[in-house]
């Protein structure tokens, strides 16, 4: 699969609105520390691609995750019986292109609780869409995901998210026109 590079160049004041089905949050990007992947959800979130897909991953006490493609044509129920099925597909959809990872590179890659990562597969530069919020500090993850934002509003709603909540819209503010 192609690596992409982002057009977006981050400005470091990008806000992600996460508007989801249980509540709002706001994740203050790292678009200094994780230019590759801010610029790439940042353009993601412009084309409307995280509009309407669900959350098809939840471990409590670890990580809520979102934007698998794959989850765009099903309702809430479908995702949720879908979600213990190895072969359902769900967690590997994405973008149609890999981005570059930046965990070796970023200065403050630290999983705390709220941070939002992306996820990968075994590849390290395999990344796409998916994203997570983490649910408590995960720092074992520190050294194989790139953390890429830090929530700054709205921890209480991450803790409710579960398996077939909608991602309603993700919009950015402060982002370069």
């Amino acid at each position: 699969m192609a690596q992409y590079t982002p057009n977006y160049q981050p400005n470091g004041n990008e806000v992600a609105v996460i508007v989801t089905s249980k509540g709002t949050v706001r994740v203050q990007l790292a678009g200094n520390d994780a230019p590759i992947h801010v610029g790439n959800f940042v353009e993601l979130a412009q084309k409307g691609f995280y509009d309407n897909l669900k959350f098809h991953r939840y471990v409590p006490n670890f990580v809520i995750q979102g934007g698998d493609p794959n989850t765009r044509d099903l309702d809430t129920d479908q995702v949720i019986a879908a979600a213990d099925n190895p072969f359902s597909g769900l967690g590997t959809g994405g973008p149609g292109y890999t981005i570059k990872e930046e965990y070796t590179v970023n200065p403050h890659n630290s999983h705390e609780d709220g941070a939002l990562a992306m996820a990968r597969s075994q590849n390290p530069n395999s990344a796409g869409s998916q994203f997570y919020l983490c649910l408590g500090a995960q720092h074992f993850l520190d050294p194989n995901y790139t953390v890429f934002g830090q929530t700054i509003e709205g921890k209480d709603v991450i803790k409710q998210l579960r398996v077939g909540d909608v991602i309603e819209s993700i919009t950015i503010e402060g982002a370069n026109a």
